[in-house]
């Protein structure tokens, strides 16, 4: 795999970067890849790969960078209590700031042929629906976003195409949160949900307990299926 960390310019200091993964073509539609809380771990960078190997260039921004750079944390008891700690201290609009501002460096790598879409992760999920309402993305892709419920005020700036994928058990998303999301996006055409059930927050992380092997895959699949349409 053609990959390495490179520096994110366009931000207000330095020390922003992000994993860059090619594909075995060398070019392609871009994706902003955002992280869970546990940084651009081993399975963010695999995750980034596995889209690479799909024909996108993938751009996995160090959301944490701010507090601390590079975080790559395992899903041990301390590594959950760091990303937990880490967590706690992030300005999510500042971080969608700087999810939005990876998006718009990402159009100008040359390797990128065609639109560019965010696809994030719980924590990751809220951000990359922060970049689609800043317009910096031609579509957006949350897994289980922890945070859009909070943030509804943002939807009516979404006009892009946007996908949720939600855990019908999920214990950090309640069902009426997922719920106030939908309803938020009542009678718009861009928006489209898929709910997997008996499964948990996090169901798409083969490095946690929670790992749903067909739940992952059915959504892996609609995310493929979404972004061919997109871009």
């Amino acid at each position: 795999m053609n990959a390495k960390w490179i520096d994110i310019p366009n931000v207000d200091k330095q020390g922003f970067s992000g994993y860059l993964a090619l594909p075995p073509t060398g070019t392609g539609p871009g994706i902003v890849l955002v992280q869970e809380i546990w940084g651009v771990n081993s399975h963010i960078r695999a995750v980034a790969d596995q889209y690479a190997k799909d024909g996108f260039v993938v751009l996995a921004p160090d959301v944490f960078w701010r507090q601390e750079a590079k975080v790559d944390l395992d899903y041990d008891e301390a590594g959950t209590a760091k990303a937990f700690e880490l967590r706690q201290s992030v300005d999510d609009a500042r971080a969608g700031a700087d999810v939005a501002a990876a998006a718009e460096f990402l159009k100008t790598l040359p390797e990128v042929k065609g639109g560019v879409a965010a696809i994030g992760f719980c924590l990751g999920g809220q951000l990359a629906y922060r970049a689609a309402a800043a317009g910096s993305v031609d579509a957006a892709i949350a897994y289980y976003g922890g945070g859009i419920h909070g943030a509804l005020d943002l939807a009516e700036k979404i006009t892009q195409p946007i996908l949720f994928h939600h855990a019908e058990n999920d214990k950090m998303i309640s069902a009426d949160a997922v719920a106030d999301i939908k309803a938020a996006f009542a009678g718009s055409d861009n928006a489209r949900f898929f709910d997997y059930p008996g499964v948990d927050h996090g169901f798409n992380c083969w490095g946690r307990p929670m790992y749903d092997q067909k739940s992952a895959v059915l959504a892996h699949g609609r995310t493929l299926e979404f972004l061919a349409e997109q871009l």
